[in-house]
């Protein structure tokens, strides 16, 4: 275990981007196999949009990397989290260190962007995506991952983790979010068997339904405990009964025009079927 988080302390970011690029791209060849749904979309176009997101997020996330390093620096300064209370074996820092990052890094912020209304209408474009597959866990706006940024940076700083820590946890969720978005058909047994634990695709998918009570709910990224701890699961009785999308924006010249989808935060809010917020 500690041999673990030396590599990852270590880890190049050619070897980290290899590893993401070689999920991506396994997940996209597989979805061809064994697809969930038979989606009838430009899956080269649909794909172009979503990755272009991440490539324009790239500067914004090198300013967060700068962010989490200080605030890595700050508790190897001052001893400061969680697992730097107590001496840990390896397994038992990593495990709490992956739990305590996913609660404060993914879920929570998850969770806050679906309960504040200027947060959801950053939020809203990962969920305007009609066909749900691999790449559409790299579809978040810019202004969305400054959001995600600072509140991994905050999980860092409770948690106390170390570098290499980090780096595993940004690795493993980098993981699940190709694994839970992929269009792809697991056995249902199996899927709902781990998804008391874990983020599997059945799980997630139902986030994706355009219409309420659907998209405020199942929020995890690695971990699905939260979500049923906490009382946020919902599911389906079939999977075909799922409508990708959001109520809201289901025109295409909205959810597949990249200048749209960017303007959507500054745009007049349009309140889905079932939603909290006024106009």
């Amino acid at each position: 275990m500690q041999e673990s988080i030396q590599y990852f302390t270590n880890i190049s970011d050619e070897a980290r981007a290899a590893f993401l690029i070689s999920t991506l791209a396994f997940f996209f060849l597989l979805e061809f196999g064994i697809p969930l749904f038979k989606m009838d979309y430009n899956k080269i176009k649909h794909s172009f949009i979503n990755i272009t997101f991440t490539v324009i997020t790239l500067i914004v996330n090198l300013f967060g990397a700068a962010l989490i390093l200080a605030a890595v620096k700050y508790n190897e300064s001052n001893g400061t989290g969680l697992l730097n209370l107590a001496t840990l074996p390896p397994w038992l820092y990593i495990l709490l260190g992956l739990i305590l990052m996913d609660l404060i890094g993914a879920w929570l912020i998850h969770w806050i962007q679906h309960k504040v209304k200027w947060l959801w209408k950053f939020h809203i474009i990962h969920h305007t995506d009609p066909n749900v597959d691999v790449t559409s866990g790299l579809r978040h706006h810019p202004g969305e991952n400054i959001f995600r940024l600072l509140f991994t940076s905050l999980a860092v700083v409770v948690s106390g983790a170390s570098f290499g820590l980090v780096m595993m946890y940004q690795t493993i969720s980098a993981f699940f979010a190709h694994f839970s978005h992929a269009n792809i058909q697991m056995p249902l047994a199996i899927d709902k068997a781990f998804s008391y634990i874990f983020v599997t695709p059945n799980f997630h998918k139902v986030h994706h339904h355009y219409i309420q009570p659907h998209t405020d709910s199942n929020y995890g990224n690695i971990f699905s405990i939260w979500d049923h701890m906490l009382r946020t699961t919902t599911s389906v009785n079939k999977m075909d009964e799922i409508t990708y999308g959001i109520d809201t924006h289901m025109a295409p010249e909205e959810n597949s025009n990249i200048k749209n989808l960017l303007m959507i935060p500054f745009q007049k809010y349009r309140a889905p079927v079932g939603s909290k917020f006024s106009d």
